[in-house]
């Protein structure tokens, strides 16, 4: 079946039902209510109903907690980074973290967008953005480690591809544990934007008032500035985030069958290859470790030879480490050309902990072959 509408099978018309009933406390803020419409984000997910729904409520922008709010006195846009209410362990639960990077990556570029606007506007040069973070609330359960590890590729994409993008770095009641926090993150920042950073203390609204006009400052922040409906919090601007619902865990509620498993040494990697004969082929993989992250990466060769080393053939997935020991990777590209695939899981920056993956993989060739094949086994019929 097709998973359009008229073309369901019973479980997915059951899915579909599913589906809506879950939704329906968003579903009157959607574009289009119809079962079309709501397809679309079942298909997008292989009918799997926890990732539709996480897709369609979009966990990360609901719960990521913070915004951009008003300008400091030099006409600078500033970001609020909202710690006490963040729920890493629930957002690292529920999505994957390239998809965190990902989010990170569109609040980066809307204030770069800002800054050019302002300075249009202003008639002179913003290309930096002061960033205030309310610490209050900071405890152990933001320190766990693969948040802070997630965090650390947050501030060394932004060092390295926005380079001076930071103009302050404000943090506002910071409580006696935060000392342990930055010791834990503060080997991601370059010495320049060390230097950047300000912790302030209880005269922390006065000295944000230094910076930034009352009229542009929050009330929750001491200025004068509120939402429409006169929330201090200007709520519409700024996301407090909270505790991600379990439901919405992936983990919990994905039960993957893998067709194989192996154990990757400390210190080593494991290569995968897999002869892909047609371009627009789909290449598909699905894994999850055991106990720690694991790097990933695909590549094609060059040579007709399997003595080719890695760094010798054509990077067509750079490779990452993934916390797929908490959310399970499930993933595919578009082979533009024939060869041979080989998919490296690259354990080699671990000096202690061996690691057991559990994998899929299949390529799926381009879709008028796949007819074909279905049509000299006799599987399908022509009308």
């Amino acid at each position: 079946m097709s998973g359009r509408a008229g073309d369901l099978s019973p479980k997915q018309a059951q899915t579909l039902t599913e589906f809506r009933e879950r939704i329906q406390d968003v579903l009157p803020s959607l574009p289009a209510q119809h079962d079309h419409y709501l397809l679309r984000w079942l298909r997008a997910r292989n009918f799997n109903l926890q990732k539709s729904e996480n897709m369609i409520r979009k966990v990360i922008e609901k719960y990521v907690s913070g915004g951009m709010c008003g300008y400091d006195r030099e006409g600078s846009p500033i970001w609020y980074d909202v710690i006490g209410p963040l729920d890493p362990k629930g957002l690292l639960l529920s999505a994957t973290k390239q998809d965190f990077l990902k989010t990170k990556i569109r609040h980066i570029e809307m204030l770069q967008r800002e800054c050019r606007r302002q300075s249009e506007k202003l008639g002179k040069n913003i290309e930096s953005t002061t960033l205030i973070y309310d610490c209050e609330g900071l405890g152990l359960k933001h320190i766990w480690k693969p948040a802070i590890e997630t965090y650390g590729e947050v501030l060394t994409m932004y060092e390295d591809n926005y380079p001076e993008g930071l103009k302050r770095v404000l943090l506002i009641k910071a409580p006696k544990m935060f000392p342990m926090a930055y010791n834990l993150i503060k080997h991601f920042l370059c010495e320049e934007t060390r230097r950047k950073i300000v912790v302030l203390g209880n005269n922390w609204q006065e000295v944000l008032r230094k910076h930034i006009d009352p009229d542009q400052l929050p009330v929750v922040y001491g200025g004068t500035l509120t939402d429409p409906d006169g929330d201090p919090r200007c709520r519409t601007m700024i996301n407090y985030g909270g505790i991600v619902p379990k439901s919405y865990y992936v983990r919990e509620s994905l039960k993957v069958q893998y067709d194989s498993s192996v154990t990757i040494s400390r210190g080593s990697s494991l290569q995968l290859e897999y002869d892909v004969a047609a371009p627009s082929s789909l290449l598909r993989w699905q894994f999850a470790s055991d106990g720690a992250d694991i790097g990933f990466g695909v590549y094609r060769r060059t040579k007709d030879s399997r003595s080719q080393k890695v760094a010798e053939m054509v990077q067509v997935l750079p490779s990452e480490r993934y916390n797929a020991h908490l959310v399970p990777e499930d993933s595919w590209l578009t082979c533009s050309e024939p060869g041979v695939y080989v998919l490296c899981f690259d354990n080699s920056y671990s000096l202690l902990q061996s690691k057991k993956v559990s994998y899929n993989v299949e390529v799926i060739p381009p879709a008028d072959e796949q007819l074909e094949t279905l049509c000299s086994r006799g599987d399908v019929g022509l009308q």
